[in-house]
């Protein structure tokens, strides 16, 4: 049985709305199971980073974890979605609202959620809350998931290196900020350390505190687009949604694009596209959500940081296309990589 409810909050008024909503059980997508049969199941809740579900990248990757819980532990979820240009008072009415209909844990996608899950955690000491990508903020029932991207990402610029014919590859990411810099400073020394040669051509969409970059697929299109033309043959998209633009225009151009977060070669909405998709730096952001679900149900909630790394397969490449698996070298290359890093042989960086 699976029973979510979807709540979209704009400001004040629009969050009293989902709190409506939440507390009712209405739900936009029920799969006819009776509100009887997950009586006192743990309620669970997800509040989205920008692009929402079906970004076929970060958020939907939470999403699984939600489903899997619902599937495997009997969980009731809910999720909620961002607004446009919203701000952290948007961001702190959706959680109350989630907290205050009984959800626990109540987990924000991505690192904007940060000073709203502060603020918030503090008015619900009982409920615990799950922090995704951000360590800054902390308290006695905030789990922080975090992850070693730079480490899958040096991964992927050794793939980038090894596949690419013309020695120019790309790096796209969706707003200049810490996390993302991660990405680009592990992708780039992956490229330099396979090919000192090759030159990676760098681009970041939108500046903070504009998130458009996250979120407007047009941009990533023509980043790559404008990345194609200079002669880059690989080109690797850290921008959620707005990578699948990144995507597209490489599929037609003919060329490898490298995703993210969620393995995009498996994702319906790049289903056109999936065989330019040679390979994804995948973050076990499902297995996170899950896993924070379930310590909760089972009365020992995980608290403080939760570091998912490449030792223990908590983000590495994807190798679901056939082609990348036929690159009998490049796996090799890979492979050699991964056993250096984490035999701390080599140390990526987390700035470029």
């Amino acid at each position: 049985m699976r029973r979510i409810t979807r709540i979209t909050t704009v400001g004040i008024a629009s969050a009293a709305l989902a709190l409506s909503a939440t507390a009712c059980g209405k739900s936009s997508t029920d799969t006819g199971s009776s509100p009887s049969s997950s009586a006192g199941a743990t309620k669970a809740a997800i509040a989205y980073d920008i692009g929402g579900r079906g970004d076929q990248s970060f958020n939907d990757a939470a999403y699984e974890g939600l489903k899997k819980a619902e599937d495997e532990l009997g969980v009731k979820g809910a999720e909620a979605e961002p607004s446009e240009g919203e701000g952290d008072a948007d961001k702190v009415q959706r959680l109350t609202a989630l907290a205050r209909a009984g959800n626990n844990p109540v987990i924000g996608v991505g690192f904007a959620y940060a000073p709203a899950i502060e603020k918030v955690a503090k008015a619900y000491p009982k409920t615990t809350f799950g922090l995704i990508d951000d360590t800054s903020k902390t308290g006695p029932n905030i789990a922080n998931l975090v992850f070693n991207e730079e480490q899958g990402s040096y991964l992927a610029g050794v793939a980038a290196a090894k596949a690419s014919k013309t020695g120019k590859v790309g790096f796209i990411g969706g707003v200049e900020v810490p996390l993302i810099k991660k990405f680009e400073a592990g992708f780039t020394q992956g490229v330099k350390a396979t090919n000192p040669k090759a030159e990676v051509l760098t681009q970041y969409l939108t500046q903070p505190p504009n998130f458009d970059g996250f979120s407007k697929p047009d941009l990533g299109k023509a980043a790559a687009q404008g990345q194609l033309d200079k002669g880059a043959d690989v080109i690797y998209a850290a921008a959620g949604l707005a990578g699948s633009g990144a995507i597209e225009a490489t599929s037609k151009a003919g060329k490898w694009a490298i995703g993210v977060d969620s393995d995009q070669y498996n994702q319906k909405g790049l289903a056109a596209y999936k065989d330019s998709i040679l390979t994804s730096v995948t973050k076990d952001v499902s297995d996170s959500v899950f896993n924070l679900i379930k310590s909760v149900k089972d009365g020992k909630p995980q608290t403080g940081e939760i570091r998912y790394g490449l030792a223990t397969d908590g983000v590495g490449l994807a190798d679901s296309n056939p082609a990348y698996k036929k690159m009998t070298e490049l796996i090799a290359a890979v492979d050699q990589a991964k056993k250096d890093i984490v035999d701390g042989k080599i140390t990526v960086k987390t700035t470029p």
